[in-house]
């Protein structure tokens, strides 16, 4: 059985990083009825006002309350980034509603001396940056999530053995279930309040009593989902890496020449696993945990798998400087995605036997600038089955599996470097049947032809029934007095009775 660890997370830190006790204070927000309190800290609770309390009635029972209205996108956003900054713990991390992180420490709890260690060192690091907490570990989510809620209090720590959710649930409110109220009051109206009075109950006879089956079902499903007869999965704020490799700072980092050591020292361990296993990867993430509860990555990917630690080290290096050690960096992690078998190539002895083009460098290149430009900027052509130009070819974002389709040997003229997505019209002056213009006029200016070669004449693809009526082309390469060089095409042929005279238009420019 897994292990699950459920936090919920009271009061809002200041700051400073301490948590205000002795004043009361609540947050409130507009609810169904007015005003309401949503969240109180120990001194408000302790003068009986709580969640879900009218706010004229909380300023009656303390007149000097503090007050501030909550914000729920900063609430959320804040919840994430401690829950990336949790994962220095578990790989696997998430959230659970607006106040709680859920993380699986199945077979990590040895690497920190134990469940109630690692338990320990998950509350101080939370009491250093301000939170406290509410710890729960048990064999499932739904029951380490109701008995941290509902059965201890701010500040405990409870740890169910495994197999023996069923009896510490027995007692708590069937609301720890994660019901609806809805579904709350319901069972309350059949006498049933705490999660043991379900356990004997005949199925059958639950789902009769509820108005409708999804009701039902819904009881039916949290209670499996709480004692483990079903699986529940939860969903990590970031994806789990395949390969990682760790690395504790004794004492924290702050300074960026320490950044790229320990940069260094996690490529040579994890392109040593890599090598070792035959494999490699094609995308890493160096993630930096802060003494102040703040977590910042940057990411790198490569256009094929490579575990060459100078090749990798330089893609990461180029937004290394984005990472802000702040007051300290204590942790650092060094992951490996999209993981593909890597063999060894026997590279020849003699020079003359190397082939004049160079696709491991050829493929690094592209990598770097991918890095600096982004992604989308560094692209491929793609040839495609048709003799059209517009449609013959299209650009694609770099990618190696790509590479063969783009090697496709074709029968056809010199093509020019720039060709445009739609050919601009052109205006012919001094024409010359069947024969390349004397002078044109494009996006006006005036232009005298001195050379020609051509034509080169492309059939309309008569079997598409898109080109139905389409006219064959004749292309031209001409080079103006400036020595300017294009590529113009004459649309349709002198009497083809296909819709007029013939158009002439520019396709594209030559270098």
């Amino acid at each position: 059985m897994r292990r699950k660890k459920s936090r919920q997370l009271k009061d809002k830190p200041k700051k400073s990083g301490k948590t205000v006790k002795r004043i009361p204070f609540v947050l409130v927000e507009k609810g169904r009825h007015g005003i309401e309190v949503v969240a109180a800290n120990e001194a408000a609770q302790s003068r009986n006002i709580y969640s879900g309390l009218a706010f004229t009635d909380a300023r009656a029972r303390t007149p000097d309350l503090v007050f501030e209205e909550i914000d729920r996108v900063a609430d959320r956003n804040a919840l994430q980034k401690l829950a990336d900054w949790m994962v220095r713990f578990s790989p696997r991390v998430s959230t659970d509603g607006n106040d709680a992180i859920v993380m699986e420490i199945t077979g990590l709890d040895h690497l920190f001396g134990g469940e109630a260690k690692l338990m320990e060192r998950i509350r101080a690091c939370l009491q250093t940056n301000g939170y406290i907490s509410q710890i729960a570990i048990a064999g499932t989510f739904g029951a380490a999530n109701a008995l941290a809620r509902y059965r201890i209090n701010i500040g405990d720590v409870f740890v169910s053995q495994l197999g023996h959710e069923k009896q510490d649930l027995a007692d708590l409110s069937v609301k720890a279930l994660r019901l609806s109220d809805k579904t709350v009051q319901l069972l309350r109206k059949f006498g049933l309040t705490r999660i043991d009075q379900l356990y004997g109950l005949d199925r059958k006879a639950l789902t009769r009593r509820f108005a409708s089956r999804e009701a039902a079902d819904a009881v039916v499903l949290r209670l499996d989902q709480a004692l483990g007869i079903r699986h529940e999965p939860i969903k990590p704020v970031i994806a789990e890496p395949e390969w990682a490799m760790r690395m504790s700072c004794p004492e924290p980092v702050a300074a960026q020449d320490g950044v790229e050591y320990a940069l260094d020292h996690l490529l040579s361990q994890l392109c040593h696993k890599l090598d070792m296993h035959g494999v490699g990867a094609r995308d890493f993430c160096l993630y930096a945990f802060g003494v102040d509860g703040k977590c910042s990555h940057i990411s790198a990917s490569s256009a094929s798998a490579v575990r060459d630690a100078n090749h990798i080290r330089r893609l990461l290096k180029e937004h290394v400087e984005t990472i802000n050690p702040g007051f300290g960096i204590d942790l650092f992690m060094l992951s490996a995605a999209r993981i593909e078998g890597l063999d060894h190539d026997a590279k020849p002895l003699a020079a003359d036997m190397v082939g004049g083009f160079d696709e491991e460098a050829f493929i690094r290149l592209a990598d770097r600038l991918a890095v600096r430009l982004g992604e989308k900027a560094v692209q491929m052509p793609i040839f495609h089955e048709s003799h059209v130009p517009e449609r013959s070819e299209s650009f694609s974002q770099f990618a190696t599996h790509l590479m063969e389709a783009r090697s496709l040997s074709r029968a056809m003229g010199p093509r020019p470097l720039r060709m445009f997505e739609m050919p601009e019209h052109v205006e012919v002056m001094a024409e010359v049947p069947d024969g390349p213009p004397a002078r044109l006029i494009w996006r006006r200016v005036m232009r005298k032809i001195v050379r020609a070669d051509g034509p080169e004449r492309i059939a309309p693809e008569w079997w598409k029934l898109s080109e139905k009526g389409a006219r064959a082309r004749d292309y031209y390469r001409i080079e103006d007095e400036e020595g300017c060089r294009y590529w113009i095409y004459r649309h349709g042929l002198y009497d083809d009775n296909r819709g007029g005279p013939p158009q002439w238009y520019m396709h594209g420019v030559f270098a």
